[in-house]
């Protein structure tokens, strides 16, 4: 996950940088688009921390785990179900 997180780092210092350009140039649409990029960065550093997160739960306490998956199914499906229009 390493790679990951140094190709969110990279992205989203990338899109700051254009970002910043683009405001220099008066660039609206190159601004927003830097904006994007520097999101994007950030949520792929944010994917990776959490999955490093869940695996390193999974491997510590992996019943604890199981039981907070069951009952969010259980909520989600609740939630579902009481919804339907039948």
């Amino acid at each position: 996950m390493e790679t990951t997180r140094t190709e969110g780092m990279l992205g989203e210092t990338a899109g700051n940088l254009e970002e910043t350009i683009s405001s220099l140039a008066g660039d609206v649409g190159m601004q927003l688009k830097g904006k994007a990029g520097e999101l994007r960065g950030k949520a792929q550093q944010i994917c990776a921390d959490t999955s490093d997160l869940a695996r390193d739960a999974m491997s510590s306490s992996p019943l604890a785990v199981l039981a907070a998956a069951a009952a969010i199914g259980f909520v989600l499906g609740a939630l579902w179900a009481s919804n339907r229009d039948v």
